[in-house]
């Protein structure tokens, strides 16, 4: 029914792109009449670009996963507040990407950083292609700035992570064995309240054959918790099992490449000059605070498209 419905949405898109050419071919045959109909061929022709460019998008997300939720990890890079501080301007980035674009963001595990920043967070992107379109986001992204935290005001270069994972619902079995896994609860830390700071509230997960490792500590109810963080594990293996099947877990392991010098896929430079430069696409924005806003739209479009011809990261599409 799933498939369904993305193959109906597909043809409706389509149906609406040709009605909008034949409405052009109309008024364009009106305008060689003599009649005036510039205001109507603008309004028409800003309707049919925003139509066409959401079929070609609709087309370029054809993976196994591309039109599930995703879930986002981002954590900092060597370097202390500094990199901490970015890995939370990215979270930033990616909760006002999803809501330009009318998705749900919702925060399972967040790790607030020592004086600033963040150690690590998780979050849920819910709604149609999320996934699809968020997977150009994974790898080491770099920031070069002024450091607030500098006295001198020195320049300085921090690098943060970003992994996607697709959401895999219930119907999607993955075999957890009960002995396979650890469970911990602890007291979670940071805002939350008496109740929060109180329990054992907070529980991590550990899946021992595979040493992947999970945790939510958001919620006041440890079963609430619980739930989340089986969510989060059952996706993770999932990825991790498809990815041994196909034998793409090679492709895997480089895109979690050390959060440091040399790996990054996109780089953001605030001194001296803006610019943000996506180093496997070449796709470039001077307006860097646009960008921070959630105006990543362009990178995530040139890289679909790279992917498709099988340029992007010098090889062939994958759905990993």
């Amino acid at each position: 029914m799933q498939e369904r419905k993305r193959i109906e949405e597909a043809l409706d898109h389509y149906r609406l792109v040709a009605s909008t050419v034949s409405d052009l071919d109309t008024l364009f045959e009106l305008g060689r009449e003599g009649e005036n109909v510039a205001a109507e061929v603008e309004r028409e022709m800003t309707e049919f670009a925003a139509r066409l460019e959401k079929l070609e998008t609709g087309m370029l997300l054809s993976g196994d996963n591309d039109a599930r939720p995703a879930i986002v990890t981002i954590h900092p890079g060597a370097g202390g507040t500094e990199s901490q501080d970015w890995a939370e301007m990215l979270e930033r980035l990616y909760l006002r990407w999803a809501e330009r674009n009318g998705f749900e963001a919702v925060i399972t595990d967040r790790l607030d950083g020592e004086g600033a920043g963040i150690k690590s967070v998780t979050f849920e992107i819910n709604g149609e292609n999320a996934y699809g379109l968020l997977q150009s986001e994974i790898g080491v992204h770099r920031l070069v700035r002024i450091s607030p935290f500098d006295a001198n005001a020195r320049r300085h270069t921090s690098f943060a992570s970003v992994f996607v994972f697709p959401q895999i619902d219930d119907e999607i079995k993955v075999d957890i064995r009960t002995e396979d896994l650890r469970v911990d609860t602890y007291r979670a830390s940071g805002a939350g309240g008496q109740h929060v700071n109180r329990t054992d509230s907070a529980v991590r997960m550990t899946h021992l054959p595979t040493g992947i490792v999970v945790q939510c500590q958001n919620e006041r109810s440890q079963y609430k918790n619980k739930a989340f963080a089986m969510k989060v594990l059952r996706s993770r293996l999932y990825e991790y099992y498809k990815s041994e099947r196909d034998k793409d877990r090679e492709k895997l392991e480089q895109e979690k490449k050390d959060i440091s010098w040399g790996n990054q896929i996109r780089s953001y430079t605030f001194q001296p000059y803006t610019l943000v430069k996506d180093h496997r696409t070449k796709f470039e924005a001077g307006n860097i605070q646009a960008v921070m806003d959630g105006e990543i739209d362009g990178f995530i479009e040139e890289y679909l498209k790279a992917q498709w011809l099988g340029k992007a990261d010098g090889g062939q599409r994958t759905d990993s």
